[in-house]
């Protein structure tokens, strides 16, 4: 029996699933066991064109992968890739069991690039369960900021194959920083200098500008209360600019929160603001969905 590592959601933060393998003999089939969605299941498909593709010759056996833990549910086609090496791979006799993997495959056995894959990484890292990662090439510009992780990147399944059969690999990437000025206190803090929206601009209201400054500096709440068209809103949407700085892991929590709401990361340092209408649903502001769930408006303004 092989195995490997991969992932998936549980809540806000990564669940570590082992993907396990067997060969074993009896009428061929092809089964995934473990609480798999329908993305999982589907990937049979995509694993059997990509692995013809790539002259691999399917044995007369029973071919049966297991994502462990089985009471937890699986879902992404992320897991493509890390199925076809078991596959592939079984006949090997390295412990590849250390390893991550992450990818969906075309039917071709071109490795593409899943949305989910930053979030899902960098929760790992925080984690400290992983240091080594198998990723699609697309992904390594954004993963590069991911602290702790030797990233791995490929374009093909041949190209995964390749890695875990040989030591000779090298990472793909050296962890990159942040293009913004910064200083060191304890640690280093970057600085957003673009006032896209300044206090120049709320004529007046110099109390509430005062007590603005004074819950910015000491990260206190504040209730702003008045007529329409006094400045509320005004003062509310200029407060992040004047927050505290960010240090590397507030920044990366924004970043994963962004790619959690369908948004590309934008890794700047700057805190995140929410102004839902007064229309909006409970979902939206406490996160939900029928269909799939997605993070509300106060996970995305109170996520670090």
């Amino acid at each position: 029996m092989k195995n490997i590592s991969c992932a998936t959601y549980e809540g806000l933060d990564a669940k570590v699933v082992i993907v396990e393998s067997t060969l074993t003999k009896g009428l061929p089939s092809f089964s995934i066991v473990g609480m798999a969605s329908s993305s999982i299941n589907e990937s049979k498909e995509r694993v059997k064109s990509a692995l013809l593709s790539n002259e691999f010759k399917f044995p007369p056996k029973r071919i049966t992968l297991s994502l462990v833990p089985s009471d937890v549910k699986k879902d992404g086609s992320h897991f493509d890739l890390s199925i076809a090496l078991m596959i592939a791979l079984n006949s090997e006799e390295k412990d590849y069991s250390d390893w991550f993997v992450f990818g969906e495959l075309g039917l071709d056995g071109n490795v593409r690039e899943n949305g989910y894959l930053y979030p899902l990484l960098l929760s790992l890292a925080n984690q400290g369960v992983t240091k080594k990662a198998i990723v699609p090439y697309e992904s390594l510009e954004k993963l590069s900021k991911i602290p702790n992780i030797e990233f791995y990147g490929v374009k093909t399944l041949d190209e995964a194959i390749e890695i875990l059969k040989s030591d000779e690999f090298a990472p793909s990437l050296v962890e990159s920083g942040f293009a913004y000025p910064s200083y060191i206190l304890d640690e280093k803090y970057y600085v957003y200098n673009k006032y896209d929206e300044d206090f120049l601009d709320v004529k007046g209201q110099e109390v509430a500008k005062r007590a603005a400054l004074i819950a910015a500096c000491g990260m206190h709440n504040i209730l702003l209360e008045g007529s329409p068209g006094s400045g509320k809103s005004m003062i509310a949407q200029r407060l992040r600019y004047i927050l505290p700085p960010l240090n590397k892991s507030e920044i990366l929590d924004i970043a994963k929160l962004e790619s959690l709401d369908d948004k590309e990361p934008s890794f700047k340092p700057l805190r995140n603001f929410c102004s839902p209408h007064h229309t909006s649903t409970s979902a939206s502001i406490f996160g939900g969905g029928s269909h799939k769930s997605r993070i509300g408006e106060v996970g995305l303004a109170n996520g670090l």
